[in-house]
């Protein structure tokens, strides 16, 4: 127990989470695994933790969404007055059942495997026209010229939307600005007043979108999301919306992490891009696979306890809430031989970084596709390419773990 005394008390607030965080997940998972937050909440940091109460629905869910925020605003905090969090409170990943299996249901049920699968053909014709716009000049920024612009075609082609329209720039660059509410933490001001201004944009260019589709059906996902009204008990007008924008952000947001991780470890771990290289085709999906394990895009995960349940025999009371550190999960030498080395051969698609249970991503076929066809794109296009590892700069984000930028030369 003396181990445990040394452990510093869990701040998501730290820089070192936001550089290099898996020597504190290390220290965490190996010397206390059951840590109380000094925020007032369980972190829970090896594979078999993590994955029960990813897994358990009986006993763990999303909880009261207002009281959950209420643990870093104070009990006097109205949550629900900020449309940001409003929005948040109403997506269909921030509810429980039987709510989140109607919804859930209904997004199933326009975003189809057939759907997904469908687009491969277009997404290697986004990564040529990607690459040909900037392959003559012997250098790019991979994150805003390739890894942001690929999920983002990629989205808009699913939901009909034309990836030129003027209103692009700004709905892209509204989504991390938007999103900031998914992190459990007390906001700035500057923060929430952006985030309920950027979630009110988002939500009237969907509305406008799924006006449009209900007068002009046509065969793209938001015409089958807007369309599932007519059934009954289907999605109505606001809650298509409120999905559409998560969809959306998600889309984009996921794929574009998962390739930028990507290329920074490939190009730390230079051998396994000259793996990579030989063998495109290959070794893309096991790439891709490896990339999610290593250097998870999803770093963690709040769950709140239904009942008075245990995690292996650790108590946790109802209403208590845990944080699940999927990132720590993820290399953890109990589950994954020697976790902390990057092999695109390993094939382990057993990682936790979409999540589990009924709130495993919807969107993860699509992600998985997305990210095998660009590794494998890139490493037939721009084989001789060469990351500048320094550039890599961060996203300031505990949650969600990505660069904002990352040099490359050929």
């Amino acid at each position: 127990m003396t181990m445990v005394a040394e452990i510093e008390p869990f701040d998501p607030s730290i820089p070192e989470l936001i550089t290099d965080p898996y020597p504190i997940f290390a220290q965490l998972r190996e010397n206390d695994p059951f840590h109380w937050s000094k925020f007032g909440y369980w972190v829970v940091s090896r594979y078999d933790h993590v994955r029960e109460v990813l897994m358990n629905r009986k006993d763990f869910g999303t909880g009261d969404f207002s009281n959950n925020l209420k643990l870093f605003y104070g009990p006097d905090f109205d949550v629900l007055a900020n449309s940001s969090y409003r929005w948040l409170s109403e997506v269909f990943i921030a509810k429980d059942p039987p709510q989140h299996t109607r919804i859930r249901g209904l997004v199933t049920g326009s975003l189809t495997a057939k759907r997904v699968r469908a687009m491969e053909p277009r997404i290697r014709e986004i990564c040529k026209e990607l690459t040909d716009a900037f392959i003559a000049d012997g250098h790019a920024d991979m994150m805003t010229q390739f890894a942001y612009k690929l999920p983002v075609m990629v989205i808009c082609d699913l939901m009909g939307i034309d990836h030129r329209d003027p209103a692009m720039g700004e709905l892209t660059a509204a989504i991390p600005e938007a999103f900031v509410v998914f992190e459990a933490r007390k906001l700035t001001e500057h923060e929430l007043t952006t985030a309920n201004r950027r979630i009110d944009e988002l939500e009237a260019f969907f509305r406008t979108q799924f006006e449009d589709r209900l007068a002009h059906p046509r065969d793209d996902l938001l015409t089958s999301l807007a369309q599932t009204g007519s059934a009954p008990d289907g999605l109505t007008m606001h809650e298509a919306t409120t999905v559409a924008i998560a969809l959306f952000g998600a889309g984009f947001e996921t794929t574009a992490n998962i390739i930028g991780n990507g290329l920074y470890q490939l190009h730390r771990h230079h051998d396994q891009w000259e793996r990579l290289v030989a063998d495109p085709a290959g070794l893309s999906g096991s790439t891709n696979e490896e990339v999610l394990r290593f250097e998870s895009s999803l770093v963690a995960a709040y769950r709140t306890a239904l009942n008075d349940t245990e995690i292996s025999g650790h108590p946790v009371q109802a209403g208590q809430r845990v944080l699940t550190l999927v990132g720590a999960a993820n290399r953890d030498g109990r589950k994954f031989e020697e976790p902390d080395r990057f092999d695109i051969g390993r094939g382990a698609a057993d990682h936790m970084s979409f999540g589990g249970g009924i709130h495993f991503c919807v969107g993860a076929e699509l992600a998985r596709i997305e990210g095998r066809v660009a590794f494998e794109h890139l490493a037939t296009a721009l084989p001789e390419m060469k990351v500048d590892l320094g550039s890599g700069a961060w996203r300031d984000n505990f949650l969600f773990r990505g660069l904002t930028r990352l040099e490359a030369r050929w």
